[in-house]
């Protein structure tokens, strides 16, 4: 047991030292030709199917999507474009055929509430490796707070199932080892589309490795219980956004190249834990993991 956990260790020491090294090496953004997406601070997007809802009025904050002129995308580092387009229609044709007809199923099924303890449980599954990397960045406050969450969510909360901490002073939050390296001024490196897992990047990605690490159910719970938790996340937050990820599409003219910037933007306000700038959908969550594609968004509205 000892000698596994070392050989654990060695590991996860090995994918930092090796993260650092890769995204000081690829994390100065390259400049090329403009992009055809809109600038905005938006919860990260998933890559979902087809829509045929659209936003008409001139004062929608995604109406400028229209006209194609966003001039261009200051941190364009996407020499993968290629294979990262083949992987994220793949991902699409995914979210069409399976993952979205499931998250509409699932929501005209199970109440509202249901849903929403289902999300509260599995935010309370997440919370060790939130509070691993709330210390790793030296943050003791938040640190504290998500130790309080975990101890009452857990047990008046009734295993997480009810989020009595929020009502405690206690509010959500979500970190992960991207986000760590990015405190310490790891750049992003170029960007990636994963297959199922959706938009990354070379740093978010050694991030995701990480996180497996420092899960305690990584070595506790069978695999089967890691994948259920993961599709149960990913169905979970597609409910929740439906229609905002359908109007989302419908008005891009270039969805592949507006979801690239929106996960970027989005990834520097988790980093800097700051408030998206209100030009996005209000998506509701971000799951760790998304098989539909796509990691969600950081805020965590309430149906």
């Amino acid at each position: 047991m000892s000698s596994s956990l070392a050989q654990s260790l060695r590991s996860v020491c090995a994918v930092v030292a090796v993260s650092f090294v890769l995204s000081a090496c690829a994390g100065t953004p390259q400049t090329g030709a403009p992009q055809s997406e809109a600038r905005a601070g938006d919860p990260q997007s998933t890559q979902i199917a087809q829509s045929d809802t659209g936003q008409s009025d001139g004062g929608d904050a995604w109406s400028d999507s229209e006209t194609d002129n966003f001039g261009p995308e200051p941190d364009y580092n996407d020499p993968l474009e290629v294979p990262n387009r083949m992987f994220f229609a793949f991902n699409e044709a995914i979210d069409f055929m399976v993952i979205r007809p499931v998250a509409v199923t699932y929501r005209f099924i199970v109440p509202t509430g249901v849903r929403n303890s289902v999300r509260n449980f599995l935010r309370n599954l997440r919370t060790p490796v939130t509070l691993a990397n709330d210390l790793l960045q030296g943050d003791l406050e938040r640190a504290e707070a998500t130790f309080a969450r975990f101890l009452i969510n857990s047990t008046i909360g009734l295993l997480g199932l009810f989020d009595i901490a929020a009502d405690s002073g206690y509010p959500y939050h979500d970190e992960d080892f991207g986000q760590t390296l990015g405190t310490y001024g790891a750049g992003e490196g170029f960007y990636l589309v994963l297959p199922i897992l959706g938009p990354s990047s070379l740093r978010d990605g050694t991030g995701r490795i990480v996180d497996i690490f420092l899960d305690p159910l990584t070595y506790l719970a069978p695999r089967e219980f890691g994948l259920g938790r993961a599709v149960a996340t990913g169905v979970d937050f597609r409910a929740r956004n439906i229609e905002e990820l359908d109007a989302l599409e419908a008005d891009s003219l270039d969805f592949y190249a507006r979801i690239r910037s929106l996960y970027r933007q989005n990834r520097v306000n988790e980093i800097n834990n700051g408030a998206p700038t209100g030009e996005v959908p209000n998506f509701s969550e971000v799951p760790p993991v998304a098989p539909s594609g796509v990691p969600g968004p950081s805020t965590s509205a309430v149906e």
